[in-house]
């Protein structure tokens, strides 16, 4: 497999073009998009933006406090938001119904989508949430013939092993919001342990209260038989990989378990982990046997203190936590568990980048970008709209101004809008301002979207960065002039008798540095001695403020 680049979206909000959509608006209020949405047209752009698969995000049924469309609304003192949380699944064989254009025929449409993604050249990834489900998770009896969590539980006792939830007998369950008024409080006896291990009848406002935890045990139960009967349902459908939720709070073993008997049917299928404690990385991988996981600690985090330090530069020194140095401190932490990470600037989880909360402005992405994206050959993950610079800064409803874009409101994207208007026109494949202007997009959209796409094609399809080894460069540049250790970054991508250099600024001031390329590298790479490259070599790049540049060697 070449270097998987994967496009993350959510359907709910990707097709749906609702222009002024109200702040805690109902479906009806602000619409939805649909599975239909994600056509032909959809999937050629994606493939032509340099992805290998789309991870469709919130497919699987959750709670919701919308009764139309297909829809059976739970009691809205628990739901989160209008919409819901993609991640309080309430049928895990079900797909949401709202999202069919005929609610009657979801799968069917589900099972077309997935063949027109494989008639595009692209891969389908859906969620598998492991730990959770929704507070009503049950009052939708399951495809025939599978499986319901809960139904011979004994839920006298607090704990079984045999029993798929954790209960508090004699103990009425507490919810820390408000019920609506004129109704009656959810009612929930005895109480179930909440999602984040909350365990208590009185889950607090931080916790997720509107899911509950799933027993497990360290060995196998019926839930493990339960679990695996869920994701071979998907799997014999069609779909290629699951990005499996917050797998730290069920036992490793159940998931190593998981992934062998999954693997002996459907070989081909891979599985995502969102991890987020470094020290666990290689158990996961060597053990688990993941086969990606979430760098979230690690290249994320580390990135992301660099750049917030320096958009919000007030001339203070850099500390060394802040510093371009911790890229090179990362990489050699992973060793060669680096081509199992999967690197992201954004997910639904997380701040845009061009957010106020982050980067301040989508332009200042490239530093980062170029890094996370050419550092090896590990994965990289797309959020739909981050490639027009999307800023999430929109106040949807439960989903405040944090930066983020909301998965719990009903809503409609400003820039998606538009990108899916010139993706319908095609007028993408120019990479051409001008003419993405006239198409549609805004004019800074249009400066980001092409360097971005310039980006993410070369990924995809440059041998020296798909397949190719990988050398840090700033070790040996310490004392070279107009380098920075604290502020830049430079490595270099190689494959056989090609080589390219790459050099990130993060800093607010434009960069000048002449770069030495050492006879180690030559060494190392098996870079070929020529009269214009050679161990010692000045390579001279001038580079704008947050920006990258690449400089084909060889």
């Amino acid at each position: 497999m070449n270097k998987p680049i994967i496009y993350q979206m959510l359907p709910r909000l990707w097709g749906n073009d609702k222009v002024r959509p109200k702040k805690n608006g109902t479906l009806s209020d602000n619409g939805t998009g649909k599975i239909s949405d994600i056509d032909a047209k959809t999937l050629e752009y994606i493939k032509w933006l340099g992805c290998s698969h789309i991870w469709l995000t919130g497919m699987i049924r959750h709670s919701t406090q919308s009764s139309e469309e297909g829809c059976m609304a739970s009691h809205p003192q628990f739901v989160k938001g209008k919409a819901g949380s993609p991640y309080a699944i309430c049928d895990y064989y079900d797909i949401n119904p709202y999202l069919a254009d005929n609610p009657e025929d979801r799968i069917d449409e589900f099972k077309d989508l997935i063949k027109r993604v494989h008639e595009a050249g692209l891969k389908v990834i859906i969620d598998f949430v492991p730990n959770h489900v929704a507070r009503d998770y049950g009052k939708i009896s399951p495809a025939e013939g599978h499986p319901m969590l809960g139904r011979e539980d004994d839920k006298s006792v607090h704990w079984k092993e045999e029993n798929d939830f954790i209960y508090y007998p004699g103990c009425e369950l507490q919810l820390p919001t408000a019920c609506p008024k004129g109704m009656k409080p959810y009612h929930e006896m005895p109480a179930m342990a909440t999602g984040n291990n909350c365990y208590s009848a009185e889950p607090g406002i931080n916790d997720w209260f509107e899911t509950v935890k799933i027993n497990y045990c360290d060995f196998r139960t019926p839930t493990w038989d339960k679990m695996l009967d869920i994701v071979k349902y998907w799997a014999s459908m069609g779909v290629d990989g699951f990005r499996c939720d917050m797998v730290e709070l069920v036992p490793a073993e159940f998931m190593k378990w998981l992934i062998a008997e999954v693997k002996n049917e459907y070989p081909s299928v891979i599985f995502i982990a969102e991890v987020y404690k470094k020290e666990l990385y290689n158990e996961y991988v060597r053990n688990v046997g993941f086969d990606f996981l979430y760098d979230k600690s690690g290249l994320y985090d580390t990135l992301r203190t660099i750049v917030e330090k320096n958009v919000d530069d007030n001339g203070m020194p850099v500390e060394l936590w802040q510093s371009t140095m911790g890229i090179t401190r990362s990489w050699q932490f992973l060793g060669d568990l680096q081509p199992y990470m999967l690197n992201f600037l954004e997910n639904h989880d997380e701040q845009r980048f061009g957010s106020d909360f982050f980067g301040k402005d989508a332009k200042n992405t490239f530093a980062p970008l170029y890094t996370s994206l050419f550092l090896n050959t590990a994965p990289f993950m797309i959020y739909f709209g981050e490639e027009v610079g999307e800023k999430g800064m929109d106040e949807e409803g439960f989903s405040g101004r944090d930066g983020r874009t909301t998965i719990f409101d009903w809503w409609s994207i400003g820039s998606v809008r538009r990108l899916r208007k010139v993706i319908e026109s095609g007028d993408y494949k120019s990479l051409d301002v001008k003419t993405l202007v006239k198409a549609g997009m805004k004019r800074e959209e249009a400066e980001v979207f092409v360097k971005f796409a310039e980006a993410t094609r070369l990924a995809s399809s440059d041998t020296a960065v798909t397949k190719g080894t990988t050398y840090d460069l700033c070790y040996c540049n310490l004392s070279s002039d107009g380098f920075d250790k604290n502020r830049h970054f430079a490595f270099l991508r190689d494959y056989e008798d090609h080589t390219i250099l790459f050099a990130c600024n993060f800093s607010n001031r434009e960069a000048h540095i002449r770069l030495t390329i050492p006879e180690h590298a030559f060494e190392w790479m098996e870079i070929p001695v020529t009269d214009e490259l050679y161990p010692g070599k000045i390579i001279e790049v001038d580079i704008a403020p947050y920006d990258a540049a690449k400089i084909v060697l060889v």
